[in-house]
């Protein structure tokens, strides 16, 4: 059917929001306790977005949290650290709007939700620079969910990431990554209970593979969706929006195709687009983010496309830092859509990076974003780095996880697909044949690692030095947690890539979140938050959680403009 056409069904709403992640659940909700009609339409069948498959961390400094663990936080002390991280081109008024409303967001959903948050001693990435926290407590964790609360519409929520989940179903919380991941005393117990809740979740479990206790992302738009469910929101799935309409410069609403028909949708008070970043566009990464082009190693969802991106431009947006992306590197299962992020691998000791000459290049233990981008731009540079070869020795596979590889469970016990990308040798030289890397050049590699590493020091890149890299090192590892010779054979290595957790630039937006034209004025009734905006941290990435945290916020912020109401 012509999108144009006069003859389609006509649907009336206050505010349309386009994408049902975590930043359009929460901007539908606040519209929605402010006593306004609201449509929230999902392009893909599975609602939930990337925040679904994400930690749904969320950084907010001087929170009420924070302040109850003893954690006195201020928000200029915040904005003077992110401030310093950001790229020039992002307005002071940006990052001022969002460290100032961030905590009132995270009330006001704890106000209005099921949800509760709590915050972390989870130290920020760049903990010493100046209005950096060391000690946490900006990084806030969502408790788990009932997922039963939300009757059939489960079986539609998004499943977690696998690299959140345990073996691919069983969802976990943050606070049980260590008591696994260090097999603390209770942990079998711990993992046998949580197995039988699950198998036991009957009759659910004969239709659906679905874990009901929710966790990390589900949890936070499962609790969204919960609440948007009390208010009788409607959430349309199958449901892209084909173009803004537009009358007069101002955006009254947007062509919509529900499951097959369009649909023009009049949104009265204006339209949010917070349907993610272009991570799946090929096209769009060739043109716009060249230094990640690989659709494939992106962990975000298929989705994401870039289409309100795009229809943004198309009614005359500006944009900006579409260059940037939030990197990460990842590891890869055939077969599978996304990458795997890697986040607690590489600050364990007895491990390290090397590129394809064998060669450590970075600190492995560094936060994700700052070791993806080394890694994209060392293979700009030197085409030697996608992949790289995550090494470890015999200890580490029997102690710790590698991505998709369990400890524990024999290499025969493993997935085929992951055995197909598990490399072993019983020597240094028969791992370097294995992996296609000079035996010479990687034993010297291992060798100087390890003479400093038996001391806890790393003279090359410093592992282990800052606040953060020992975030995810082994406490029982004296005196640096994230160093240990790479020593007892036989020795494995598994291929890592330079990837991303989505894209981060996209249209220009003000500190309300409403969308900026070519004229440099705001497009009336046209807001964007997520990735659909260019974000505020420019391409620094200041804590866990400033992605999803930024998305709530200027979700809360846009709307309370749309509606021009204070609650």
């Amino acid at each position: 059917m012509d999108v144009t056409s006069d003859k389609m069904e006509e649907y009336n709403v206050d505010l349309l929001v386009v994408g049902s992640g975590a930043g359009g659940l929460l901007s539908a909700l606040v519209a929605a306790e402010n006593n306004a009609e609201v449509l929230v339409i999902e392009k893909e069948s599975l609602w939930g977005g990337t925040s679904a498959t994400s930690g749904a961390g969320i950084w907010i400094p001087a929170s009420d949290q924070a302040r109850e663990a003893g954690f006195n936080d201020n928000v200029d002390v915040a904005f003077q650290y992110v401030r310093a991280l950001s790229k020039d081109n992002v307005p002071d008024a940006n990052i001022r709007s969002y460290v100032s409303n961030a905590s009132n967001m995270l009330r006001w959903m704890g106000e209005h939700t099921d949800i509760e948050y709590c915050a972390f001693p989870y130290p920020d990435y760049h903990a010493e620079n100046p209005g950096g926290s060391p000690t946490g407590y900006r990084t806030h964790m969502p408790l788990p969910m009932d997922g039963r609360k939300l009757g059939k519409d489960i079986e539609t929520l998004r499943y977690a990431s696998p690299a959140a989940s345990l073996f691919g179903y069983l969802n976990w919380h943050f606070d049980e990554t260590y008591t696994l991941l260090f097999r603390q005393p209770g942990w079998w117990w711990h993992l046998t209970k949580s197995l039988a809740r699950y198998w036991l979740d009957l009759p659910f479990r004969f239709r659906s593979g679905k874990d009901r206790r929710l966790t990390l992302g589900n949890a936070l738009v499962g609790g969204l969706r919960i609440a948007l469910n009390r208010k009788n929101v409607p959430v349309w799935l199958d449901s892209p929006m084909n173009k803004l309409i537009e009358e007069d410069g101002k955006i009254i609403g947007a062509i919509v195709t529900k499951q097959g028909q369009n649909v023009r949708v009049h949104a009265r008070k204006g339209v949010i687009l917070a349907a993610g970043g272009f991570d799946k566009d090929t096209k769009m990464r060739e043109q716009y983010a060249p230094l990640y082009r690989n659709t494939l190693y992106s962990g975000g969802t298929s989705g994401n496309t870039g289409d309100s991106i795009k229809a943004g431009m198309g009614v005359g947006a500006k944009t900006m830092n579409m260059q940037s992306a939030w990197a990460a590197p990842v590891f890869y299962v055939p077969g599978e859509d996304r990458g795997r992020l890697c986040t607690i691998e590489r600050a364990l000791p007895g491990s390290m990076m090397v590129n394809q000459k064998g060669q450590r290049y970075l600190n492995e233990a560094a936060s994700y974003h700052i070791v993806g981008q080394q890694m994209s731009r060392r293979e700009q540079e030197h085409n030697d780095a996608s992949p790289s070869w995550f090494v470890f020795d015999h200890e580490y596979r029997h102690n710790y996880p590698v991505g998709p590889l369990l400890p524990l469970m024999p290499d025969w016990f493993q997935r085929g697909e992951v055995q197909s990308i598990l490399k072993k040798g019983k020597s240094i030289e028969e791992l370097a044949n294995n992996i296609g890397v000079d035996p010479s050049t990687l034993a010297s590699t291992i060798t100087r690692y390890n003479d400093h590493a038996v001391e806890g020091e790393d003279p090359d890149f410093k592992r282990g030095e800052a606040t953060y890299d020992k975030m995810y090192g082994d406490p029982r590892v004296t005196p640096n947690p994230c160093l240990r010779p790479i020593s007892k054979g036989p020795y494995y290595a598994m291929p890592i890539y330079p990837g991303d957790i989505g894209t981060n630039g996209g249209l220009l937006t003000d500190d309300k979140a409403r969308v900026i034209g070519h004229n440099d004025k705001p497009i009336a009734g046209l807001y964007a938050v997520g990735n659909n905006a260019a974000s505020a941290m420019g391409e620094s990435y200041p804590g866990a959680g400033a992605t999803i945290g930024p998305a709530l916020t200027f979700g809360y912020i846009a709307v309370r403009d749309a509606l021009g109401v204070n609650n």
